[in-house]
């Protein structure tokens, strides 16, 4: 009886099972967890580590500094996106962990970028490429003609019911008929790291 064959087979079965278990632990994408607790309840949002290092390290750690803590959301546009992270209040605010603006991460490999803004996207806002600081915003429905020049950084998993609600709060319009800043405060209490 020849005894090679099945130790063989049994080789190839296992290198076969070990690199599939490399090759899924190096695809996985790495996320973070964060709590956004406004005056119309909670929010909770995925951040992609992995697609956006240096957008979620901002993020997170202006969030551990309590920098979020007592920030309206100064921008609702109907149908389209709710904003905030400006200390000012005004849209012309906002501040980085890096002591100044940061690049764009828009790397179109990443599973984000490719996915594009979609219902509960959660992305920078700027006021052009490379000027980013703590201002974001989250997508209120799907944005497929959207140009991609907002790095995307994380996407609501709870609470997509409670950015409907902000989204809904009457505005005094600003920038158009349905864009503008909301008519009572909607503030977020608390902004902190899960896990």
């Amino acid at each position: 009886m020849n005894t090679k064959k099945p130790v063989i087979i049994l080789t190839v079965l296992l290198i076969s099972i070990i690199s599939i278990g490399c090759q899924s632990d190096n695809t996985k994408r790495k996320t973070m967890i964060i709590a956004i607790e406004t005056t119309k309840g909670d929010i909770e949002l995925e951040l992609f580590e992995s697609d956006a290092p240096k957008t979620v390290a901002n993020f997170a750690g202006l969030a551990e500094e309590g920098y979020f803590n007592g920030i309206t959301f100064h921008r609702i546009s109907k149908g389209f996106v709710i904003q905030s992270g400006d200390s000012t209040g005004t849209g012309m605010g906002g501040r980085s962990i890096y002591g100044k603006e940061f690049d764009d991460e828009l790397n179109p490999s990443t599973p984000s970028f490719k996915e594009g803004y979609k219902r509960g996207t959660v992305a920078m806002a700027n006021r052009g490429p490379n000027t980013n600081t703590s201002q974001f915003f989250i997508v209120l429905q799907d944005a497929e003609r959207m140009p991609k020049n907002y790095t995307i950084f994380g996407k609501v998993t709870k609470g997509m019911d409670v950015v409907d609600s902000i989204a809904a709060v009457e505005i005094i319009p600003e920038m158009g008929p349905t864009d503008g800043k909301p008519k009572i405060d909607v503030v977020m209490k608390k902004v902190y790291v899960k896990k």
